[in-house]
C-alpha cells in the first residue's frame, strides 16, 4: 500500500494566514485540515511572530511532506505588499526550519489549475475546492485559497510526473 504524502498550502496575510492541508496517496487527494493563522494583535514585528509560530505548529502537529505558497503578487499600495512579503518570508522560514521543500504559485497559476482561468473569482476557486475536495460546505475564504494553493502543487507535480 501506497503511503499518502500530505501538502500544506499557505496563502500568506500580515493579520490572516490561510492554510489547508490535503493528503495525497497514489492519485487520489483527500482533505484533511484548514483554517486560519490570526496575526490580528500586536505590532508587525509581534504579528510576525504569531504567524511563524503558527506555520511551525501546524508542521509539527500535522508533518507535512512539502509547502505550498502564494507568491507576492503586485499591490497597488507598496506598504501593504510589503506586509504580505514579511508574512510570506515568516511562513516560508518555518517551512525551511523543519527542513521541508517549499514551492510557489502565482495566484493566476492556481486559479488556472483549478477553474481553468487565470482570472477566476475567490467564490469559484472555493467552489472547486469544494467540488475536488468533496467537502459538504464551502470552507471559510483564506483556508479556501490555502487549500487551492495545495491541489495546484499536487497536481502540478502529478502532471510533471
Amino acid at each position: 500500500m501506497i503511503e499518502a504524502r500530505y501538502v500544506l498550502g499557505i496563502d500568506p496575510g500580515s493579520r490572516r494566514t490561510g492554510y489547508g492541508l490535503v493528503g495525497v496517496r497514489d492519485r487520489s487527494v483527500e482533505y484533511v485540515a484548514s483554517g486560519c493563522i490570526k496575526a490580528e494583535i500586536g505590532d508587525m514585528p509581534q504579528r510576525l511572530g504569531t504567524i511563524y509560530r503558527g506555520v511551525s505548529e501546524l508542521i509539527g502537529q500535522f508533518h507535512p511532506s512539502e509547502v505550498a505558497i502564494e507568491e507576492v503578487f503586485l499591490a497597488k499600495n507598496p506598504s501593504s505588499a510589503l506586509k504580505l512579503g514579511q508574512a510570506r518570508g515568516v511562513a516560508i522560514a518555518a517551512a525551511v526550519a523543519a527542513e521541508l521543500p517549499v514551492s510557489e504559485y502565482a495566484a493566476r497559476r492556481v486559479k488556472q489549475s483549478l477553474v481553468g482561468t487565470g482570472r477566476a473569482t475567490k467564490e469559484q476557486v472555493a467552489h472547486m475546492v469544494r467540488i475536488l475536495l468533496k467537502l459538504p460546505g464551502a470552507p471559510q475564504a483564506d483556508a479556501a485559497d490555502a487549500l487551492a494553493i495545495a491541489l495546484c502543487h499536487v497536481n502540478t507535480c502529478q502532471l510533471a510526473s
